[in-house]
């Protein structure tokens, strides 16, 4: 096998790779490794912006896999119209749900035990003491129930939660119990005292949460979006935020990066983390692996993993 793979880590560093392809590394750099129209695998330079990622695809003629190496592909999706159909796009489905899971606890955590205004009181030599709200005996609703939404269940039964209400597109069943359609997320809001938003950024869920979404929560409860920026409402936010009726944990926002002067850096009750939800120690190992395991399958033709769509056809699958 001759096709070109271009990868956004250096091919040596990965174990495990497949002999065949030629491995050319790019990482989003401004000169191309090699001619785009060679490419016939190419993984999505990681954390990058999207027009980067985007640039090579209009050239690879000979493309059969786009690989992202994150969970959501909204960063790409613009760009799959200019691809030959046939194309399969696969997200990293793997990779980031330990620390996804991770850091949506400790936003979590961080926010209903008032860590950030500890911080500030450190700051200011202040010893700042008082009740605040636990995560036990709270009501949860996971809002986007893949396999990231399942990792944040996993880590929130130790924490002796009193229920978690599970919601995803449509309704199924698993082994703790049911995931709830999102046409019953008007039902499910105002019983919630934290709601974690981990859906995938789609027409569908493009300003999922805003001002009747916010106004069903009820009074006091905490948001959290380890999503994307725009599956909320900044706006609608802003809003419940400055009455100080609700608060927030966000690691996306929408705009993203959140400007200098911002209304969202100093409203109150808000945490903000700068989208740091994947990239950790633990990404690099399970990429690898993932890549590893991709190209293999794909030299020997066997069906990949987490195919999300395949160009060109009319059903996206």
């Amino acid at each position: 096998m001759s096709a070109d793979v271009w990868l956004p880590i250096p091919p040596q560093e990965i174990e495990g790779l497949p002999q065949g392809p030629a491995y050319r590394f790019w990482n989003g750099e401004q000169d191309f490794p090699a001619d785009p129209a060679h490419c016939a695998f190419y993984v999505v330079p990681y954390m990058k912006a999207p027009e980067v990622g985007q640039r090579p695809l209009s050239a690879m003629s000979s493309l059969e896999v786009v690989q992202t190496l994150s969970a959501g592909i909204d960063h790409v999706e613009p760009a799959l119209g200019s691809l030959p159909p046939g194309v399969r796009l696969c997200n990293a489905r793997g990779v980031h749900e330990a620390s996804t899971a991770e850091l949506t606890l400790t936003l979590v955590l961080a926010s209903l035990r008032g860590v950030p205004d500890f911080v500030r009181a450190q700051d200011r030599g202040e010893w700042l003491g008082g009740f605040r709200p636990a995560l036990a005996d709270k009501n949860v609703l996971i809002v986007g129930y893949g396999s990231i939404g399942s990792a944040i269940e996993d880590r929130l039964v130790p924490f002796e939660v009193a229920r978690v209400a599970r919601v995803a597109r449509s309704w199924r069943t698993t082994a703790r119990g049911p995931v709830h359609p999102i046409a019953e997320l008007p039902a499910l809001l105002p019983e919630a005292d934290v709601v974690i938003l981990c859906t995938p950024l789609n027409e569908t869920t493009l300003g999922l949460a805003d001002a009747g979404f916010l106004a069903r929560m009820k009074d006091g409860a905490l948001l959290v979006n380890v999503a994307r920026g725009g599956v909320v409402d900044t706006e609608a936010l802003l809003t419940e935020l400055e009455s100080g009726r609700l608060t927030a944990a966000l690691d996306v926002t929408d705009p993203e990066p959140l400007p200098p002067g911002h209304r969202l850096w100093t409203a109150p009750g808000v945490l903000v983390s700068p989208h740091v939800g994947g990239p950790t120690s633990a990404f690099r190992p399970r990429a690898e692996r993932l890549l590893a395991d991709q190209l293999r399958r794909f030299v020997n033709r066997e069906p990949l993993r987490n195919v999300i769509l395949t160009t060109g056809t009319p059903t996206g699958a």
